[in-house]
């Protein structure tokens, strides 16, 4: 059994060299595995998923990424491999369109599953940066079904334009704040890790790899970070069989 996750690509028709390098990851790496699971951020941003209808008609290239991006991992599904998405804070609009064309199951936020013989916690990791207030009173609206049936309602266009806009109010924000705000809270961690009681963490959204020992309602625990993908440079955590998952990075042509 192999098990691979990710998180953090930020996908968007400006980053050609992460989207080449993530179909060749797909043929060279994931071919075979018997899951994927992407933790977020897969896509730098999300405006709903009648995006797919505008095809070559989107000026901004987004629909003719996504449509690239869904067929590639249909093609890794039909192989056999057991795809999940879970939403990050940028692409929490992904919705079950995307996820039937891709051959992928949507993945709550926060989700236990089975890997390496233990329980895993699976997250996207922006809940626990708890002492960053105003994003997490933001997160709370932006998950919300009726301000999300709210936004999909809207033009596609016009979503388009609020997209760009929120990107750009989140650039001028984080670029303010300490660096520590921004991180998680690790009261919060051993909080969220001791209500789902396990002692391994897996998520991203920092793009601050590593892995981190901590202590859980007494026992010892790990909590694993993704890192985000740069151009040249992927990340990824393998787990086989009944063996502790492997944090590690590696070159993308």
């Amino acid at each position: 059994m192999t098990t691979l996750l990710i998180s953090d690509l930020h996908l968007h028709p400006g980053a050609p060299h992460i989207t080449e390098g993530f179909l060749h990851w797909l043929d060279e790496r994931a071919r075979g595995c018997d899951a994927l699971y992407i933790l977020g951020d897969f896509f730098e941003a999300w405006i709903g998923d009648d995006l797919l209808d505008l095809g070559e008609q989107d000026p901004t290239g987004n629909a003719t990424l996504a449509a690239r991006i869904a067929d590639a991992l249909k093609r890794l599904a039909d192989g056999g491999t057991a795809i999940y998405l879970m939403h990050g804070n940028r692409d929490f609009l992904l919705g079950e369109r995307f996820a039937n064309e891709a051959g992928a199951s949507l993945l709550p936020d926060p989700s236990v599953v089975q890997l390496g013989g233990k329980r895993v916690l699976l997250m996207h990791g922006d809940s626990l940066c708890t002492r960053d207030e105003a994003y997490q009173a933001f997160r709370t609206q932006a998950r919300h079904p009726l301000w999300q049936q709210q936004i999909l309602s809207m033009p596609i266009q016009e979503r388009i334009a609020l997209a760009r806009q929120l990107r750009e109010q989140s650039f001028d924000s984080n670029s303010n704040k300490a660096e520590d705000i921004m991180d998680v809270t690790p009261a919060e961690v051993v909080k969220v890790m001791a209500e789902h009681d396990v002692t391994t963490l897996i998520h991203g959204h920092t793009h601050r790899p590593a892995v981190h020992d901590l202590e859980v309602d007494g026992r010892p625990a790990k909590r694993y970070v993704l890192g985000d993908w740069q151009p040249g440079q992927g990340w990824e955590i393998d787990v086989e069989d009944s063996s502790e998952p492997r944090l590690q990075t590696f070159p993308l042509p």
